[in-house]
């Protein structure tokens, strides 16, 4: 019941910043949906075609499309206020990123997988939607600059599989590792904390 909570407010926080995204790109009402959806059902789809659960999760019942469609269509039409919750909106991401992070390690661990696997699974289960949503939009995926996200992914992962090899609570243990991953990202944009990049002459 927990991890079902924590997967719906993630897509929800998921579908919120890609419709949101959309909308900044002036993108049409089918359009702000579409990313809406894609940003929050992207990473769960690729986690379960990596896992060999098909059709995925996120496909075959109908609250998922649901409530991300619901969601984009609510940014689409009050999106002049909810765009002034920047604050918000990053909370909204980080939170999202957490939640699928943890839980695609989760359930990558209840399918079989490898510690090793479990890691790389729940992290690209966090920003796999993320990375789609960029490429839609014709951006460089977030995950792929300097900004800290993919490690703090990384970090939630690895707490779970450190906690389910204690044989810890799984529900107190994605929640708290999901927290980690929220703490760590804001904390990375609060005080600018970035990964390094190459140091040069420009190219191209």
């Amino acid at each position: 019941m927990i991890l079902t909570a924590l997967e719906f407010l993630g897509l929800i926080a998921f579908a919120a910043s890609g419709a949101l995204a959309a909308v900044r790109s002036r993108l049409d009402v089918f359009g702000v949906v579409v990313v809406g959806l894609t940003t929050a059902l992207g990473g769960g789809v690729i986690r379960d075609v990596l896992l060999g659960i098909t059709p995925p999760t996120t496909l075959r019942t109908w609250p998922y499309l649901a409530v991300c469609g619901g969601t984009a269509l609510v940014v689409f039409v009050f999106h002049p206020q909810i765009a002034k919750l920047r604050r918000g909106v990053l909370l909204a991401d980080a939170l999202g990123l957490g939640v699928f992070a943890t839980a695609g390690t989760t359930t990558a661990l209840n399918a079989g997988a490898t510690p090793y696997a479990a890691c790389l699974i729940g992290m690209t289960t966090g920003i796999g939607g993320g990375a789609v949503r960029d490429l839609l939009l014709r951006e460089i995926p977030l995950v792929l600059r300097k900004e800290i996200y993919a490690v703090a992914a990384l970090a939630g992962a690895v707490l779970v599989v450190i906690g389910h090899s204690l044989r810890l609570p799984p529900g107190l243990v994605t929640v708290v590792a999901a927290a980690v991953v929220v703490g760590v990202r804001m904390l990375a944009l609060w005080r600018r904390w970035n990964a390094p990049v190459a140091k040069g002459p420009e190219t191209g």
